[in-house]
């Protein structure tokens, strides 16, 4: 039957996200690699602080994640009133195209970048407008090309999801400074903990007006589960974001988790180089028998294939051996896999299974 209801222009032009697969038919023992989470999982402080949470679960959790946001900003060497938490980054992604874009605007992104870029931006009644990248690196020049008096939001992930790479600080701030006066810049720093030294963008946002920095509680601190993510920016962004985000937007054994997680520096320290030990093994391993990528700055490679139908006959074979990873067709990259660092086992694993794929 016809109806006369009708969703917002442009939603209907957003296709459904589809997360990492995480079983496969006929299989129990399988090592899921799509959907870049930490082998080794959150800290046990974490765990505590969880279930702990439990005994309170009749009562409201705070609105204005005041102790979160100081433990987020006593690691970071931030000003908490400049901090606004999330359900995971992507809320915070939510909120600027709901609050800066809109029905004749334009939101900027990468061909490779994330996603939700182009779904917040739609959703939002916001035209998408996608930049080439060179050889899946972000390009500033590009990107500067391609802004107009309607652009008001410009997106990039640095590293970069799905393919690893990342641009210099110099760069972002040429990108900053060139961006039309009514633009915001977004750094996205879903993957900024894995590089060593790295702010995520923190200092340029503290000397700009016009950038803005996400992060996320899901990768490095293996909180996917919970979805906590947080923003930094001006103050004048932050508190025009703060009125349209939902009081309680974030659950207390979320916040009580996210806080004690960050706090625990050992251990991300512990889970970052982990990480990076086993990433280049995997990467040098893949790449000597004919299978390179790109060097990667986050918790995944984007082993690269000589066709499509390799890269899928490979992950057809993976799933047989009981190993699941992404392909990324849908980010324009047909002929690649990308393969989440696992723990040494898994590591091992995945290299045998495609060494057994390629015959070598």
């Amino acid at each position: 039957m016809k109806t006369a209801i009708r969703p917002q222009p442009g939603i209907m032009d957003i296709d459904l996200y589809q997360g990492g697969a995480s079983h496969v038919d006929g299989l129990d023992n399988v090592i899921k690699l799509s959907s870049n989470e930490n082998p080794l999982g959150p800290s046990e402080a974490a765990i505590k602080a969880f279930r702990d949470a439990s005994y309170d679960l009749h009562r409201y959790p705070t609105s204005d994640h005041s102790r979160l946001r100081q433990a987020i900003a006593g690691v970071h060497g931030l000003d908490a009133g400049r901090i606004i938490c999330g359900a995971g980054s992507d809320e915070i992604i939510a909120f600027l195209c709901q609050a800066y874009s809109g029905e004749g605007t334009e939101v900027l992104h990468t061909e490779h970048g994330f996603g939700m870029y182009r779904i917040s931006a739609l959703a939002n009644g916001a035209t998408p407008v996608e930049v080439k990248e060179n050889e899946r690196v972000t390009d500033v020049d590009a990107l500067l090309a391609g802004c107009t008096d309607k652009t008001r939001l410009v997106f990039i992930a640095n590293p970069n999801n799905p393919t690893g790479t990342m641009i210099g600080l110099s760069e972002i701030e040429r990108l900053a400074n060139g961006i039309p006066k009514q633009a915001i810049l977004v750094l996205d720093g879903a993957y900024a903990e894995y590089v060593e030294g790295y702010d995520g963008g923190a200092a340029l946002v503290d000397a700009h007006e016009n950038i803005v920095m996400t992060r996320t509680f899901s990768k490095l601190y293996g909180l996917g589960g919970l979805r906590v993510g947080w923003g930094y920016g001006p103050a004048h962004i932050i508190d025009v974001l703060n009125r349209v985000r939902g009081p309680f937007n974030l659950s207390q054994a979320a916040v009580n988790a996210a806080e004690a997680a960050i706090k625990d520096v050992a251990y991300a320290d512990h889970c970052r180089i982990e990480n990076a030990r086993w990433r280049n093994w995997m990467a040098d391993a893949l790449a000597e028998i004919g299978v390179p990528s790109d060097v990667s700055c986050a918790n995944f490679i984007l082993a690269r294939f000589k066709s499509k139908s390799e890269a899928e006959a490979c992950d057809e074979y993976l799933k047989t051996q009981g190993l699941i990873v992404r392909r990324v067709v849908g980010y324009k990259l047909p002929s690649c896999l990308r393969i989440t660092v696992g723990d040494e086992s898994a590591c091992r694993r995945v290299v045998h299974a495609i060494r057994q794929f390629k015959g070598d």
